[in-house]
């Protein structure tokens, strides 16, 4: 096994942050919203609403008719694994892979929280120009997510970055 002090796993509490964070808005977002009722943040561009996703990023399989729930918390326990391989086995130092590393490992495990209680993501961050463009609803997760997608890509273009 191992040591955390040694290896990436010392990261494991931003993923626990993340979790933490992600389950709190997304009670919050159930206890105080009606589904769909947009609350106006910066009005035009910026909304709070409530919206449940039983398929992934962008509702991909959204109307599949059930069996994708089971595949997608497959996937996020595989890949959830993964990601708590990789960061046993990164040495401490490569502090920046480890914070996306463990961005991601949060986020995967918030949504997959949702998937396996719920049986849907519980979206509620609305990003949209007027009423007349808008992206699709997400989540605390889901940023975490993409953050520490972005910052394995900058990890990656780093330079003088040691491979290992």
């Amino acid at each position: 096994m191992p040591d955390l002090r040694r290896s990436g796993l010392v990261w494991l509490w931003l993923s626990v942050v993340v979790i933490a964070l992600d389950l709190l808005t997304k009670w919050v977002a159930e206890s105080s919203l009606r589904l769909y009722q947009q609350v106006p943040v910066i009005d035009g561009l910026f909304s709070f609403t409530l919206a449940y996703n039983t398929g992934a990023a962008f509702s991909f399989l959204s109307d599949a008719g059930g069996w994708q729930r089971w595949f997608f918390i497959a996937i996020a326990v595989g890949v959830s694994i993964m990601l708590l391989v990789w960061l046993s086995r990164l040495a401490r130092d490569k502090w920046l892979e480890a914070l996306a590393l463990a961005l991601i490992l949060g986020g995967a495990l918030g949504n997959l929280y949702d998937r396996i209680v719920h049986g849907h993501v519980v979206d509620f961050i609305l990003v949209h120009w007027q009423q007349s463009w808008f992206f699709p609803a997400f989540n605390i997760a889901d940023s975490a997510i993409t953050v520490g997608a972005a910052l394995m890509i900058l990890d990656m273009f780093r330079p003088g970055k040691k491979d290992s």
